[in-house]
């Protein structure tokens, strides 16, 4: 049985044509159903005020929900925080953080939202405004459900505003791969990156996986992963830099997933990044991450 967190508020109608597709979580919860895989959907409630203000700045926490987000802040998100768009960045990392508590039930699980990891301590970059991963990483730890947490990030763009956040931890390890001359400019430090040329294909990227996520899974021994499986590796990601194909995404999802199962370390999985003018496509290799995730570990 698939464990999918979705809501309804994860989708923003808008009339803006621009790059962040608001529309790609039902379009991505549609391709599930329409795979015919046994689903079960569960609904988040928003991450209570006191878990965002754990790790973000309170001030910048009452700009979002109160829609008062400067314009200087919401030029760097990407978009305007108006009543809708603050209830969504509310209840994605509740979502994750449920998703995080089923994986722990149910071996995996996925949040048909999340992966913002470009958000920072007092401000969001990138399309992301609350840090899901490191509001959900802290909350899990704090509350007793696990005491280490792996937050592997293998979307196109590093995972900086993740890495600042959790700079220092013991109880978190970051791993990144991604494309090292893409966005953001300054990268920040994880507790391990792995930093990839343009147009690295599939064969580069599942070797320089394969030479990473074994050692950190071994050495550091996680309880929980926490995956952002951003598909903006995809050859054809309108923001995407290493030229995977279909095959090369399926592949790196098996991987991470049977490295999981393996030594029986249960995984909760984001949307992360995806562009293109094609929706649908990208809607469908989200599905398909999602998808193959659970078929290896459900």
């Amino acid at each position: 049985m698939l464990h999918v967190v979705h809501h309804p508020g994860y989708v923003v109608a808008t009339q803006s044509a621009g790059t962040f597709p608001h529309d790609k979580y039902a379009l991505v919860m549609r391709a599930l159903g329409e795979s015919g895989v046994p689903m079960t959907v569960h609904e988040p409630e928003i991450m209570p005020r006191a878990w965002l203000e754990a790790v973000h700045d309170p001030a910048y926490v009452e700009e979002v929900i109160s829609c008062t987000v400067p314009a200087a802040k919401q030029r760097r998100i990407g978009f305007a925080i108006d009543e809708r768009i603050s209830r969504r960045s509310q209840l994605s990392p509740g979502g994750t953080w449920l998703a995080a508590k089923l994986a722990l039930d149910h071996g995996y699980a996925a949040n048909s939202a999340g992966g913002s990891h470009h958000a920072l301590a007092d401000t969001g970059a990138g399309y992301c405004v609350f840090n899901d991963l490191a509001v959900a990483a802290n909350r899990l730890i704090e509350e007793g459900d696990v005491s280490r947490i792996l937050i592997l990030d293998l979307d196109v763009h590093q995972g900086d505003g993740t890495a600042s956040l959790t700079a220092g931890r013991g109880d978190i390890f970051t791993l990144s791969l991604h494309a090292e001359n893409n966005f953001p400019a300054r990268k920040a430090r994880s507790s391990l990156d792995v930093p990839l040329p343009d147009l690295t294909g599939d064969a580069a990227y599942l070797e320089a996986l394969s030479g990473s996520l074994p050692a950190v899974l071994d050495q550091f021994s996680p309880e929980l992963i926490l995956l952002q499986g951003g598909v903006d590796a995809h050859v054809d990601d309108r923001l995407g830099r290493l030229a995977l194909t279909d095959d090369g995404l399926a592949a790196r999802d098996r991987m991470v997933s049977w490295e999981a199962r393996r030594r029986g370390i249960p995984l909760a999985s984001t949307l992360g990044g995806g562009y293109g003018a094609d929706r649908e496509a990208v809607a469908l290799r989200h599905a398909r991450t999602i998808l193959t995730l659970a078929a290896v570990i459900g």
